[in-house]
């Protein structure tokens, strides 16, 4: 009898384990403005937070990170200690100088096949600023190979100018063009700070060829509805200016905008958006 009784508490805890396990196909991708390193913003500067924000990326399990605002020493740091490759650029330069729009992915499983960055302007193949923009902006984008899935697909990754209305406009239509002349049959992902709330002709443009993985989950949406906290723990974030979008070749299970905070306080001026996605 003890012996049948131990088999059924072993298959039991085993169904458990499994049940908790995250299935073989799943992509978990994140997006996170890590806001750039600014000595000016005292306690809440880069090397007071670079901890915390690392740790929150780890223990989400990240598969794809998607950063924003992130300099060159930023970019480094981020890949310190962790099996990630970096994508990007600095937009000032195409090199090393400015904020990049970098992509990170688990170099153990997928495999990097073409990418390159595109400039938010009306000479998108060189640095440049667009219409009415304050400043410089890039989309980077990567075509990976998943070892696991044995699929190609392809990840945009941008962030839309804070000031000019037009840029915003301009920079959707710009990025919609570029996704259907480089990925026009694979699965794409494009993810971003665009700087503006769901309903704007900003979004509703990328929304006319993609999928707002907020609203194709199935399962209910985690997490507050706005993403800009701006370092304040009481902010009332109700504003949603951050975006995970996916094509018909993705299917999304979760999706959640996450305020892990410590001693009420946030690791960026931005709450992280992750979602679970499958081909």
């Amino acid at each position: 009898m003890k012996t049948i009784q131990l088999f059924v508490v072993t298959l039991l805890l085993t169904a458990t384990v499994n049940a908790q396990r995250k299935p073989a196909g799943y992509l978990n991708v994140m997006s996170y403005n890590i806001r750039y390193n600014n000595t000016n913003d005292g306690d809440n500067a880069w090397p007071n937070r670079k901890d915390a924000v690392k740790a929150l990326i780890r223990f989400h399990d990240a598969d794809i990170l998607c950063v924003q605002e992130a300099l060159a020493l930023q970019v480094d740091q981020l890949l310190e200690n962790t099996d990630f490759e970096m994508a990007g650029v600095g937009r000032t330069d195409g090199k090393r100088e400015g904020e990049f729009s970098a992509i990170y992915f688990d170099k153990k499983r997928f495999v990097k096949k073409d990418g390159g960055t595109f400039w938010l302007s009306n000479t998108p193949e060189k640095p440049s600023k667009g219409w009415d923009a304050a400043i410089v902006r890039i989309c980077t984008w990567l075509r990976l190979y998943d070892k696991w899935n044995k699929k190609e697909f392809m990840v945009f990754n941008t962030h839309y100018d804070h000031v000019g209305v037009q840029a915003r406009i301009e920079s959707a239509k710009l990025i919609k063009k570029k996704i259907q002349e480089i990925a026009p049959t694979l699965p794409v992902i494009l993810t971003g700070d665009l700087n503006v709330t769901p309903e704007t002709e900003a979004i509703t443009t990328i929304k006319t060829f993609l999928t707002d993985t907020k609203e194709a989950s199935i399962e209910p949406a985690y997490g507050p509805e706005g993403t800009f906290n701006g370092f304040k723990f009481n902010a009332p974030l109700k504003d949603r200016i951050d975006y995970i979008f996916i094509n018909k070749g993705f299917k999304v299970q979760k999706f959640g905008v996450l305020s892990d905070s410590k001693q009420q306080r946030y690791p960026s001026d931005h709450l992280p958006i992750v979602a679970r996605l499958f081909f």
